[in-house]
């Protein structure tokens, strides 16, 4: 186990900025990062593991827009913090098919320098 809910209620507060109490408030949903995930993984398959925990609310598998081939990491949304913790705290370090699972809270998604827009080529002298 990579920590205890108590220790991962802590972490969710300093990411989010709020105080420990909201953080503990079971009606926010928590949004968690599953790593390292095989290329063959099913939205299915991950639902199914993280449904031991409580209930899942949503599943986003990332994929290469230009193959279609999944990238080997996704979000699962739970829904409550408590759920999202002891999902975290059950299945980081676990193996899926050989590969060790790398499970944490989301961090925001932060905005992007190059929203859109043609690139300028590479200069190759």
């Amino acid at each position: 186990m990579a920590g205890s809910v108590d220790t991962l209620w802590s972490q969710l507060q300093r990411r989010c900025g709020h105080d420990v109490a909201c953080v503990k408030d079971t009606r926010m949903s928590t949004n968690i990062y599953v790593g390292n995930l095989p290329y063959t993984t099913t939205v299915d398959e991950i639902r199914e593991l993280f449904s031991a925990y409580g209930t899942v609310e949503a599943v986003n598998l990332i994929t290469d827009r230009d193959t279609g081939r999944l990238r080997g990491f996704g979000f699962v949304e739970m829904a409550n913090t408590q759920e999202g913790a002891e999902a975290i705290a059950g299945l980081h370090g676990t193996d899926l098919r050989g590969r060790t699972l790398v499970v944490n809270a989301a961090r925001p998604r932060t905005e992007r320098r190059d929203a859109g827009g043609p690139r300028e080529p590479r200069r190759r002298w």
